[in-house]
């Protein structure tokens, strides 16, 4: 990629498939909404600008799904990753429907289901904050990807409904973003098709055009559907998608391909309060340590953005298992060690993020050849891996997790050189990586953030983490009602009203450092 510019949508597919995981959906499921999306947007003679709108919000509509995943695992029966398939071709208006859905929880969990059909109960009550907190988050990050006004629009309101009964705000008809109205009947049309053919998706737009769906894209299906999936069935998805994006291509330089990692890391690292800044704070450690180590340049710049991307198999994992306290079962565990697998899978869809993924995916390996996926020994491990293998695990050591608190920067260093010294871990590559995290100079802000103040800092890192208002009072010892006015000053500061959003923001200006 040195010097050279990369088609964006080319990135932004492969990226799209790791929102599949984080839905629960199989892989290109993204992809096939956006042709399908597409190919109606084109039907209704759009000029090709809106048409751009159309493909990337479609796309795109899941980027915020890493915001509650961790919440929608406690109350939807311990994994986000079944609950969700099972709730997004559901019709949120229809009661009947959603307490069915509701009342599918936990099957197969034996005598701990009516536990978790009864806190799923409970939970249901906690929906529009969830789906605010996705929205919130996904407009976020199409901002950090310099996506249009109308695309961060259309993923702040993959909730509406024509008929206005959706959420959380509860737009109407023309309200809606036309990128919104086509993708979610695009979305819709998809499952159905995939699930029950063509007849059966059909049907299922029919049905709901007037009220979740804008009549007028209802009847474009009705007389280009099934013309639209023939197509659509006959083709290679990835080739399709393409091909099918709109004129003029776009493409970014070396600069962009930099926000559009770190946007994703960003994604990533928001499915746990645990992983906060996670992803970031290891493609710096591991950039300082390579240029320390004399690595070529074009291998630094590469390193840096594997660090950034090499936790985004995270999300095909359940967090359910990502923020249990207890001791993991063995299936729970062979799940973790498929994470990196499923990063260099991602990653290796496309042309220009290939050499990234190869990287990426070998961050958990060990040089002894007890690590994972591969159990890879030394000499199928190169240096930039080593690097990142090492940076990984003085990082995470350094995080607090479920089960265990943090470890202070001084115990971590101890704790990596002794996994050098057993062979595991690389000497040198260790003892770069722990260099420059102690040549990392304290985090000065001359003007802070949206005019936070230090203790609204203090404030906004607990939000982050996801501790209530009678938490954050604990933790600061003052009152709730101080810790109150304190968490909606910083709200009204930032501009946003969910967690998700406040983690957001506190990773974009780097908040988060110990």
């Amino acid at each position: 990629m040195a010097g050279e510019q990369v088609r964006l949508c080319d990135l932004l597919a492969a990226l799209s498939v790791a929102t599949d995981s984080g839905m629960g959906q199989p892989p290109e499921k993204a992809i096939r909404s956006c042709l399908v999306a597409t190919g109606l947007a084109r039907a209704m003679a759009l000029p090709e600008e809106e048409v751009r709108d159309v493909y990337l919000a479609t796309l795109l509509r899941h980027l915020g799904c890493t915001a509650t995943a961790a919440e929608e695992a406690f109350w939807f029966g311990g994994d986000e990753l079944v609950s969700r398939p099972a709730a997004e071709p559901a019709d949120f208006a229809d009661k009947r429907e959603m307490l069915a859905v509701t009342l599918s929880t936990g099957r197969g969990a034996g005598w701990a289901r009516p536990l978790l059909v009864a806190r799923a109960l409970v939970g249901a009550k906690e929906d529009e904050r969830i789906l605010r907190g996705v929205c919130e988050a996904g407009a976020a990050l199409a901002g950090r990807l310099g996506l249009t006004r109308p695309v961060r629009d259309s993923l702040s309101q993959v909730f509406e409904r024509w008929d206005g009964k959706g959420t959380p705000v509860g737009l109407a008809g023309d309200q809606i973003t036309l990128p919104a109205r086509i993708a979610d009947v695009a979305t819709q049309v998809e499952i159905f098709h995939r699930v029950g053919g063509v007849d059966a998706a059909l049907a299922m737009v029919a049905e709901r055009s007037g009220g979740w769906f804008d009549p007028k894209v209802a009847d474009v299906v009705r007389r280009h559907g099934r013309r639209l999936l023939r197509e659509i069935g006959d083709a290679d998805p990835w080739v399709a998608v393409l091909e099918a994006e709109p004129d003029p291509v776009a493409v970014v330089d070396e600069t962009g391909v930099d926000r559009v990692a770190r946007a994703f890391a960003e994604m990533t690292d928001l499915k746990s309060t645990y992983t906060l800044s996670h992803s970031t704070q290891v493609s710096a450690l591991a950039t300082a340590a390579a240029k320390a180590l004399g690595l070529p340049s074009r291998e630094v710049r590469d390193l840096g953005r594997a660090g950034l991307l090499h936790d985004l198999g995270r999300i095909a994992v359940s967090s359910g298992i990502w923020e249990k306290r207890r001791p993991l079962t063995r299936a729970e565990w062979e799940q973790i060690r498929l994470h990196p697998y499923h990063t260099e899978r991602i990653l290796t869809r496309s042309v220009p993020l290939e050499r990234l993924g190869r990287i990426a995916g070998l961050h958990h390996e060990r040089l002894d050849g007890s690590g994972y996926h591969r159990a890879a020994a030394a000499a199928a491990i190169p240096t930039s891996a080593r690097v990142l293998a090492a940076a990984d695990a003085y990082q995470t050591l350094t995080q607090e997790r479920p089960h265990r608190a943090a470890v202070e920067p001084e115990r971590a260093a101890d704790l990596v050189a002794a996994e050098a010294g057993r062979g595991r871990l690389d000497p040198d590559c260790v003892r770069a990586v722990i260099e420059a995290a102690g040549q990392v100079p304290r985090h000065v802000r001359v003007s802070p953030p949206a005019g936070l103040s230090d203790r609204e800092i203090e404030v906004l890192q607990l939000v982050a983490r996801g501790l209530s208002n009678r938490q954050i009072a604990r933790e600061l010892v003052i009152s709730p009602r101080t810790a109150e006015h304190h968490v909606q000053h910083v709200y009204d500061k930032i501009g946003t009203s969910t967690r998700a959003g406040a983690a957001l923001f506190a990773m974009e200006h780097d908040l988060l450092r110990r």
